[in-house]
């Protein structure tokens, strides 16, 4: 009988994923911009992989190529902390989650995948979903982005680069995994340091607040959660298929779902449960076709 540990710790890593929005949020109401948080905690975060591996330096020194891994996890990351911050916790998971369609469009033209019938029917749903969730109540499809707001682009965008980063994992195989985990760490430092600068220059959020206790705190935890999620995604998708591997993945949008409701108490409409049924079920689609068959 194959042991439970690496679904557990699959489970584990969406758990902590799933709940990010908390203390996200926590650390916005103590005067911790996202962005600034994104950049402080993966400052953390990457010290400490450094001082656990650091021989991972010298060997991302040697693949320049590292840079646009860099940039697209780092986009991600600095697009999703902030919309699940300030938008809808579901909404903007849901959104987020049309990962699986846009990586049949990045792989068919960055990977030369052309996309198979069933590759189109996840993409018709996973747009179609798209529509149920964004489109307002007695909206026509014209005015389908007029009432949109920041955290609705910011998880289409970071779904998008997320899309693009696991398209680049597969091209980049062939490099050492500690110096492609050190280059996403620092992608995702980078990236919230440069967003956090340039919009507070131009006033778009405010400036790095004096260190307080009562966000330094959770963003030194979530540091450190973030650590041990990434550990337990790397020791579960070492010992599962990949496609087992997504579908265990897909519990975030529950823990997320869950605890949106019964923590910020959020309301779940049926036209986004509607258009998450058809998002998820592209996600599904996508992750059950790699499941190997005995």
């Amino acid at each position: 009988m194959h042991s439970p540990l690496p679904v557990f710790a699959l489970l584990l890593n969406a758990l902590i994923w799933g709940l990010s929005w908390w203390p996200f949020r926590l650390m916005h109401e103590a005067g911790l911009h996202p962005l600034w948080a994104t950049a402080s905690m993966y400052a953390l975060v990457l010290a400490g992989l450094l001082v656990l591996r650091p021989a991972s330096l010298k060997q991302a020194w040697q693949y320049p190529v590292l840079l646009l891994l860099a940039a697209s996890s780092g986009l991600n990351n600095v697009a999703f902390n902030w919309a699940v911050t300030v938008g809808d916790v579901v909404r903007v998971i849901l959104l987020f989650y049309l990962m699986p369609a846009w990586a049949v469009l990045l792989a068919w033209k960055l990977l030369g995948e052309k996309p198979t019938p069933m590759a189109l029917l996840r993409l018709l749903l996973a747009f179609g979903g798209v529509v149920l969730v964004l489109l307002p109540t007695d909206a026509s499809l014209s005015g389908l982005f007029a009432g949109q707001t920041l955290a609705d682009a910011l998880a289409v965008f970071g779904g998008f680069m997320f899309a693009l980063t696991n398209v680049l994992l597969r091209r980049f195989q062939g490099i050492p995994a500690q110096a492609r985990m050190l280059a996403m760490f620092a992608g995702c430092m980078s990236m919230g340091l440069l967003t956090a600068l340039t919009a507070s220059s131009l006033g778009v959020v405010p400036g790095f607040p004096a260190l307080d206790g009562g966000w330094a705190l959770v963003a030194l935890g979530l540091a450190v959660l973030l650590m041990l999620g990434n550990w337990a995604l790397q020791f579960g998708a070492a010992h599962l298929p990949s496609g087992v591997t997504s579908v265990v993945m897909l519990s975030e949008v529950v823990f997320a779902s869950v605890s949106s409701v019964l923590i910020a108490h959020e309301a779940l409409a049926v036209r986004t449960l509607a258009g998450g049924t058809l998002i998820m079920g592209a996600a599904l689609l996508a992750t059950l076709g790699r499941i190997p068959r005995k």
